[in-house]
């Protein structure tokens, strides 16, 4: 008997599928639209001077670099387990999406504070606003549609495991959903604070409008950074599995003919929408210490053959244990 999905966020075909299906469809769409977004943010602002299209620049270069460092996490977190990581090279994109965290920070954040409280110390003229709208309408294109691909996805997702739209974007273990999603609604809101600060050069004359944008943006980018980086950090050092997903797998457990009960459960992701399962469990019947044996190794292969398990360690239950519900 095969083992059954263990609840809809461990649901078997969405688990295979979204690391290297549909989230890496979801990457490439935004590195192609940040990289064409990038290189025209850097003409405007070279050709504007205006603080706020810097701003914007270093904000989806820094995007771009985080789509590479994404795709990178995911083909290393595909690799098979091997003798020296059993359990996988999950892991390995959190580790990679929060280089990319950092980046968005320290790049993107970090360069448009800074010019932009430059630019109210020294502030200097700017030209060709005309440049600088075309250049944030195209943006706002290309962004609006990567953030449709990401929200696609995340909404599709959402509804699957009967979650909120953010509060599943917050808990999804994928963290290449979470950063394209954060990542193009800041670019979005960028756009609008950008735009918002040239009109208002171009109306009074003043570059203090668009340094404050700049630095408006950077402020955006360090938020959406942090909130990354601590996501990333709850995952590295091992976060547990959410009480949906545990009672899911539970009563995946329980519909397996030699188990009797469950007495306890440790959930665990060691990658995205990858689980380390470990069990206690009471055999059906009176089986003997060998055939208690065979048997618990036998249930340990065929819950591993569960996509969304990568392990499971299986021990017997103390009779007095207290049996969980699924």
């Amino acid at each position: 008997m095969a083992p059954t999905a263990p609840g809809r966020e461990a649901d078997p075909a969405s688990a295979d599928a979204a690391p290297q299906g549909e989230s890496g469809l979801t990457v490439v769409v935004a590195l192609g639209a940040n990289l064409l977004i990038a290189v025209a943010k850097t003409a405007a602002a070279i050709i504007t001077g205006a603080a706020s299209m810097l701003a914007e620049a270093a904000h989806s270069w820094a995007d771009t670099g985080n789509e590479v460092f994404l795709l990178i996490a995911q083909r290393k977190a595909d690799r098979p387990a091997d003798d020296t990581h059993p359990l996988g090279y999950g892991r390995e994109v959190y580790v990679w999406s929060m280089f990319a965290a950092i980046g968005l920070f320290a790049v993107g954040a970090g360069v448009s504070i800074t010019h932009g409280v430059q630019e109210l110390i020294h502030p200097e003229p700017a030209t060709d606003f005309g440049i600088a709208y075309a250049v944030l309408a195209v943006s706002a294109l290309l962004e609006g549609t990567s953030f449709l691909q990401a929200n696609r996805q995340a909404r599709r997702e959402a509804h699957d495991r009967d979650r909120d739209l953010i509060d599943h974007i917050l808990a999804t273990s994928d963290p290449t959903v979470r950063a394209v999603f954060f990542e193009d609604a800041a670019a979005l809101i960028g756009i609008v604070i950008a735009g918002t600060g040239i009109g208002l050069h171009q109306a009074t004359g003043s570059a203090v409008p668009d340094a404050i944008g700049s630095i408006l943006v950077g402020v955006l980018l360090g938020v959406v950074a942090v909130l990354l980086i601590q996501r990333n950090r709850r995952f590295l050092v091992g976060e547990a599995a959410e009480p949906k997903v545990v009672r899911g797998v539970v009563r995946m457990m329980l519909e397996q003919p030699e188990i009797e009960r469950v007495t306890s459960i440790s959930l665990q992701y060691v990658g995205a929408q990858r689980l380390f399962l470990v069990a206690a469990v009471d055999i059906t019947g009176e089986p003997g210490e060998t055939e208690a044996s065979h048997v618990l190794a036998k249930l340990e292969k065929r819950i591993a053959e569960n996509p969304v398990v990568v392990r499971a360690v299986l021990s017997l239950s103390e009779p007095e244990e207290p049996s969980l519900v699924g």
